[in-house]
């Protein structure tokens, strides 16, 4: 399958004219090559259907024909935007979605943001669904705190939403008056709706706010948590540290196999939701803090506190060497590391495995589908200081 974007310079999906079983087999390559002198790469999992799985779209606004605006993504390494009307890896409820936004903002006389000139009101478009509960929510982000009309796009919106079959949640306008490239600024005011949207993950629901970081690809993060647990080999007795825990997905996912779980995050809006999604899943035993995972552990070890497993999932450019410090000093029995770049997790490897960990195996999961990018959960257990397993674990 193809794609006509691809000829104008579109860089979403690199891999799109390769087949899907050698797009797999590249990848877990790619995973050997950097891991396999640590542990066994064991096969990658891929998607039956490795289209329409993002959960997630962001649209940028550009002027279209006849003074009209029109709105899509940047092309390769350039600030130039090229109109999207659908694409393979995009829900295919969010291209509707997003045509019924353009629409209700081309009725409103919006005028797209030029970022040089920095003129006009509306810069981007977040979509986000629910894929469990069908719930869809909008966030229009604009240029000015004022949107003039906004009753008229809310109204204009749920119109057009409704002619594509389209259910809309909730409408949220955020505000980025900043001269950047980050799509989303902090001000934010609920237009319609609840501000949130719901979905279900693993058994478990989670409010997902605008700026809640949630995994893109629903069917694939079920099984990369199902990989983390498992890999954990919890018994219902341990103390979890989730490092980097976002909106806690992985730790209440976690939760119903441990004894305590301690959730560690910098972004704010995540723990808060964090901590609400425990509360909505009656999860007792579920903690979150918001801080700097780094600072946090550095000073929980420092202060002589233990755990039996962390799960750490950091950003793509990995954890920091006072952190991985800091895993060592709390000696957790088993390390689970689930990581978005495999390059990063190498590096890390080579710390932790002087540290005196050492990797049990990888399992790569394909969450991007024709895109390079890699996730791999990694399972590490503790030796002791004569560099053998603590006896009764295999």
């Amino acid at each position: 399958m193809d794609c006509k974007l691809r000829a104008k310079n579109c860089g979403g999906c690199p891999l799109l004219g390769l087949d899907y079983a050698a797009q797999l087999k590249q990848k877990e390559e790619k995973v050997r090559a950097l891991l396999g002198k640590y542990g066994p790469v064991h096969p990658i999992r891929g998607m039956e259907q490795p289209y329409h799985y993002r959960n997630k779209v962001i649209s940028t606004f550009a002027p279209g024909w006849g003074g009209k605006l029109t709105s899509g993504i940047y092309a390769a390494n350039s600030h130039k935007v090229l109109p999207v009307e659908s694409c393979l890896l995009q829900d295919e409820v969010l291209d509707k979605t997003m045509q019924a936004v353009r629409a209700a903002a081309n009725a409103c006389r919006y005028q797209p943001y030029d970022e040089d000139k920095g003129t006009g009101l509306v810069r981007h478009c977040l979509l986000r669904r629910g894929v469990a509960t069908g719930q869809v929510m909008v966030v229009l982000v604009t240029a000015q705190p004022v949107l003039p009309g906004a009753k008229n796009f809310v109204k204009a919106l749920l119109a057009e939403t409704a002619q594509r079959g389209v259910t809309v949640t909730t409408v949220v306008q955020n505000v980025n008056s900043r001269k950047t490239s980050v799509v989303l600024g902090e001000a934010e005011k609920v237009l319609y709706g609840k501000g949130f949207i719901l979905d279900t993950l693993c058994g478990k629901t989670y409010a997902i706010s605008p700026r809640s970081f949630y995994q893109v690809n629903p069917a694939q993060t079920a099984v990369l948590y199902g990989l983390a647990v498992e890999a954990a080999k919890l018994t219902g007795k341990e103390v979890v540290l989730d490092a980097y825990c976002g909106i806690g997905t992985i730790g209440l996912t976690a939760a119903d196999h441990a004894k305590q779980v301690v959730g560690v995050e910098l972004n704010r809006d995540a723990v808060q939701d964090a901590i609400g999604n425990a509360k909505h899943n009656g999860v007792k035993n579920a903690r979150f803090f918001a801080a700097d995972a780094t600072r946090w552990i550095s000073e929980a070890a420092a202060a002589g506190e233990k755990a039996d497993v962390i799960f750490m999932d950091p950003p793509r450019e990995g954890s920091t060497p006072e952190f991985l410090a800091s895993v060592a000093r709390m000696a957790p029995k088993r390390v689970v590391y689930v990581s978005c770049n495999p390059v990063t997790l190498a590096r890390d490897l080579a710390t932790l495995t002087k540290l005196g960990y050492k990797a049990e195996g990888f399992t790569p999961v394909d969450m991007f589908p024709h895109t390079e990018h890699i996730e791999t959960v990694c399972a590490l257990s503790k030796l002791d200081i004569h560099g053998k397993k603590p006896s009764g674990r295999r």
